[in-house]
């Protein structure tokens, strides 16, 4: 019976080092050299450990799903672009399978670009995916959106469509007393304008206010945005100073030859031009020119303008 025992013992003695052996390879550093961001894709276990095996993430694959099946119950393996540690154990691979964040993108929509150019910088941001159509004119909020690898640009689309909505309909609630704007979508159509023409930020409300005084007098806009976007076919790139062909063209966006606001907007406007259109700045300014030093000379009446004009154009000589 002594060999019996001592069998026993061996067997346990064994079996306590093979458990202390496995507890240390799973806590143990891992042969990845610096963080590594890797893209998970779906599927089973075997999926996954071929690709972290193949990203040099883990040494044994069979191992790791063997682990990865003892600790089930800590929950499920999830697809996604992931960061990995370097040197990062088993043990911390598991758990960042089950509960890291996925890697956070971004992309920007500038202020005042066009549907064209807008869809341009969705067609190469790095992570989406699926086919894109060019959303209409305007219907965009600019902003800086998140998202994950994997999603949608038609998410991005529809976010960014909501967000204008949202922030539409808040200016056009709390505008200001007699605007000659009969509903939102002229205010969007205005903010387009006030966007492209303002160059200084502090300087949206004050043109808000010219445009709107013009429209309460009957007068024509005469914005160089609105010929710019009928003369480039509704893009904004030209690639050429405006001509006074591009002034003539007849077109219902261009504000030289129409009464009125444009058939539509000719950009995507931020919040701020939003902003000033639906609460402008007091005045009775009818016309304003650029000072030669990125802002803009207001006046209330031809003559003075006319005298602005002159000084600008003596100044570029």
């Amino acid at each position: 019976m002594r060999w019996l025992f001592f069998s026993l013992v061996g067997f346990l003695a064994v079996g306590t080092l093979a458990v202390f052996a496995t507890i240390h390879l799973y806590h143990a550093p891992g042969p990845l050299s610096r963080r590594t961001v890797v893209v998970i894709p779906r599927g089973g276990l075997d999926i996954i450990a071929d690709t972290l095996a193949h990203a040099g993430l883990i040494r044994a694959p069979l191992f790791f799903k063997a682990a990865a099946v003892i600790t089930a119950a800590d929950g499920p393996l999830h697809a996604g672009e992931l960061s990995f540690p370097a040197a990062a154990s088993l043990a911390t691979v598991l758990d960042t399978l089950r509960f890291g964040r996925p890697i956070q993108h971004l992309v920007t929509i500038p202020e005042g670009l066009s549907a064209a150019q807008i869809s341009t910088i969705l067609a190469h941001a790095d992570g989406l995916t699926g086919d894109l159509t060019v959303p209409p004119e305007g219907s965009l909020l600019p902003d800086t959106y998140a998202y994950t690898r994997g999603t949608p640009r038609s998410a991005i689309i529809t976010r960014a469509q909501q967000a204008m909505d949202r922030t539409l309909a808040a200016d056009w609630a709390s505008r200001g007393a007699r605007l000659p704007l009969r509903n939102q979508h002229e205010t969007l159509i205005l903010a387009s304008i006030v966007e492209r023409e303002a160059k200084l930020p502090p300087e949206r409300a004050m043109i808000a206010r010219v445009f709107l005084n013009r429209l309460a007098n009957h007068m024509r806009l005469q914005a160089d945005p609105t010929a710019l976007y009928g003369a480039s076919g509704g893009t904004l790139m030209l690639g050429r100073p405006l001509t006074h062909d591009d002034l003539a063209r007849n077109d219902p966006y261009n504000t030289y030859m129409i009464d009125g606001l444009p058939a539509g907007p000719i950009c995507s406007p931020g919040a701020a031009a939003l902003l000033a259109v639906t609460h402008p700045a007091a005045g009775d300014a009818l016309y304003f020119v650029a000072d030669g030093t990125g802002g803009h000379v207001f006046a209330t009446s031809l003559a003075t303008h006319n005298e602005n004009v002159g000084r600008f154009r003596k100044q570029r000589r």
